[in-house]
């Protein structure tokens, strides 16, 4: 099961080094000491000289440099998003122990040789199918629960960043979406 689009992979990266610069001008050693990974084995990678796409060096690049997911999102296959925002906060220090699915972890070895065990990755329990049945209900029959989990990956690595922001970010947020509404509105235009 590929986790990543290879052919987004030029895109992730430049989201990689715009926010190395943002953090304050960071070199390849310095992302590799902040993610416990080998100064090699983060070279490899930045220069696409790796054969594989590593879903926790890419999580760990994500969470040390803090970098949005609604901006990587889209590098990420649909299947593994979830399993993925669960990584990435996971090395965020975001995760409580009851969290994490401990039967679903799958031990890796890190650059150093040593085995590591991130508790992060939740499966996901709901079949494709049961997604197709909840998105053929109406809105109204919906609950809240059941509309969240209708979200797309993209959508919902905005709520997490939505979610993350103070509350008067929020506010600012929601006063603009309810001026796109009312301007939609207006025009008479269906969203």
């Amino acid at each position: 099961m590929a986790e990543f689009k290879k052919e987004k992979l030029d895109t992730f990266l430049g989201v990689t080094r715009k926010y190395m610069q943002v953090r304050g001008a960071m070199s390849q050693k310095e992302l590799a000491e902040q993610t416990d990974v080998g100064v090699s084995t983060m070279s490899r990678f930045l220069s696409q000289k790796s054969s594989e796409l590593n879903p926790q060096l890419i999580a760990k690049i994500t969470a040390k440099l803090n970098i949005p997911l609604h901006e990587m999102i889209d590098f990420v296959e649909e299947d593994f998003a979830d399993r993925f925002i669960r990584l990435v906060k996971f090395y965020k220090d975001e995760l409580n122990d009851s969290e994490f699915d401990p039967d679903s972890v799958e031990a890796t070895t890190s650059a150093g040789g040593e085995r590591e065990t991130p508790r992060a990755e939740a499966v996901e329990t709901r079949a494709p199918n049961q997604r197709k049945e909840d998105k053929a209900k109406s809105s109204a029959e919906l609950s809240i629960r059941e509309k969240l989990e209708s979200l797309t990956p993209r959508q919902r690595a905005f709520m997490t960043e939505f979610l993350n922001l103070k509350l008067e970010e929020r506010d600012l947020i929601v006063d603009l979406g309810n001026n796109l509404f009312q301007y939609f509105k207006m025009k008479g235009m269906d969203i």
